[in-house]
């Protein structure tokens, strides 16, 4: 029997929201959901701000991959400040915590004020990020920190828009593998970095050999 074609689900911004402004942590996590977005004929801007990626050339990798496909969609895209210094002073005494800990709380806390302090300035009334739907991300911290944020400022609000049911997941791959985009191995951060490459290193697999993977590579 043949698959049937995959049709969309029209989706709305909450609240009767106008524009959304959506914070994207790459181009892997945010292509389904752009994709989503573009179909249900939302007006939204990416704004990229991560001041946690490291090392530099990582950021910047992960950043123009990001830029490609809003430059092939014809998507605004905000370019923010790499922030790092301030990332490591807030990090201070949290190098050693777990992923999914207090360490990134306070790294989604800000990245996201900074995102709803923008949106507040320039118009948006929605604020939302593609973090949510990696598999590897606690969603309920996710958006705990998106409505901190959001509730500092009137009339704004946090999507809490599952991106990753009916088949997010799924897309999210799949266009990873259309667009062949840089696969990054570890969350972003210096200390993600250390811990992962220590997990692999204990397991018999090589160190991450950064700006080197991507997407369909390996068909």
């Amino acid at each position: 029997m043949e698959n049937k074609p995959f049709v969309r689900e029209k989706i709305n911004l909450p609240n009767e929201g106008k524009k959304l402004l959506l914070h994207s942590c790459c181009a892997p996590c945010s292509g389904e959901v752009m994709e989503a977005l573009i179909s249900s004929d939302i007006d939204f801007t990416i704004y990229f701000y991560n001041p946690n990626i490291h090392p530099r050339s990582e950021y910047d990798l992960r950043k123009e991959e990001n830029i490609r496909f809003a430059e092939k969609h014809n998507i605004p895209f905000i370019d923010a400040d790499y922030d790092v210094d301030h990332w490591f002073e807030l990090a201070k005494g949290m190098e050693h915590e777990p992923e999914k800990g207090i360490r990134c709380t306070m790294c989604f806390d800000m990245r996201f004020e900074k995102t709803a302090e923008y949106a507040a300035a320039n118009g948006f009334d929605v604020i939302s990020s593609s973090l949510g739907i990696s598999r590897w991300k606690n969603m309920d911290q996710i958006n705990d920190c998106g409505i901190r944020a959001a509730s500092r400022h009137e009339n704004m609000d946090y999507w809490t828009f599952n991106w990753r049911k009916k088949g997010g997941g799924v897309r999210m791959l799949e266009i990873s593998k259309r667009e062949r985009f840089y696969m990054q191995e570890y969350c972003g951060c210096a200390y993600s970095l250390r811990d992962t490459n220590k997990w692999r290193m204990e397991t018999g697999r090589e160190k991450i050999k950064l700006g080197e993977k991507y997407y369909g590579d390996e068909e």
